[in-house]
């Protein structure tokens, strides 16, 4: 009905027999609801296919991915029960719970869950693939001049970034692994120089092809990446949970790894921080941030 309209547009200066052709064909159908859907617009897929094929891809398993799950909800909930999240979190009724974690999840129940896109012999559940929710983010980002002279205590630098673009057919969410190469580039850096690492989790399986991809010699020889963009240390990166336990609210979650990145570097006294997200149609951000010292 929609291109039917955009049609007649076109044609509302013409005679009345021109605008009545637009309507050939015309069904009572044609004016039903239409559900609401987050398939790309490109290929018609909503992420999670794309997602459950890149990871059948570089080899991820479903007992990696669920293990993967686990360890987010697992993080989350200690780092909530230690007051990590207490300043990052503005208060609802002076809670700041979030009500997507599952701290007592097991790998044995997250295993028992089916396929959610590919059917029946997909991975991706809806366990290990991050929820939709609610949510708003701010980040202030300013010289440090400006910041200084209102008063303010900066938290990090931002040192470099990228945007990357790949096939939205093939390689939908494999963004990462290409802008996190232009950036450690960009710096003169490897991952081993890298002491937080926030990758954003949008589905179990998309964060650990990454990772795959990263290490692989032969996929940087086959890509022209020259050496390997690195090894990921697990101990470094998401330890305070990630998308699949805190979830993702479409455009809020840039700025949350950026804050949990900032008070990363100087809770835990690093230098540097890299976040990394995927998005849909093919894109891909990276950043590194610099801690700003103790002055």
């Amino acid at each position: 009905m929609r291109q039917r309209l955009l049609k007649l547009n076109k044609v509302m200066k013409k005679p009345l027999v021109e605008k009545l052709k637009v309507f050939k064909g015309f069904s009572l159908g044609e004016l039903a609801p239409e559900a609401p859907a987050i398939a790309n617009y490109t290929t018609g897929e909503v992420m999670g296919h794309s997602s459950d094929r890149l990871a059948a891809k570089f080899g991820v398993s479903r007992k990696d991915q669920d293990e993967f799950t686990v360890r987010s909800h697992t993080n989350a909930a200690k780092a909530h029960a230690d007051g990590m999240y207490v300043d990052e979190i503005i208060p609802v009724d002076g809670n700041v719970t979030e009500n997507g974690i599952k701290g007592d999840s097991t790998y044995e129940a997250v295993a028992k869950l089916g396929p959610a896109f590919i059917k029946p012999h997909g991975t991706h559940t809806a366990a290990n693939s991050s929820f939709l929710t609610d949510g708003a983010s701010a980040a202030l980002i300013m010289s440090e001049e400006k910041a200084l002279a209102l008063g303010l205590k900066p938290k990090a630098y931002v040192r470099a970034w990228s945007y990357v673009g790949v096939d939205p057919f093939d390689e939908l969410l494999l963004g990462p692994t290409f802008a996190v190469d232009k950036v450690l580039k960009q710096m003169k850096l490897t991952l081993n120089d890298i002491g937080v690492i926030e990758f954003h989790e949008a589905f179990a399986g998309q964060v650990l092809a990454n990772i795959t991809a990263m290490g692989s010699e032969k996929f940087a020889q086959e890509r022209g990446l020259g050496n390997i963009v690195g090894k990921v240390d697990f101990s470094k990166m998401n330890t305070l949970g990630g998308s699949l336990s805190l979830g993702h609210p479409f455009g809020a979650t840039g700025a949350r790894l950026a804050t949990t990145a900032s008070n990363r570097l100087q809770r835990e006294n690093q230098q540097y921080a890299l976040l990394t997200a995927c998005a849909d149609g093919g894109l891909a951000h990276a950043c590194i941030l610099e801690r700003y010292p103790n002055k």
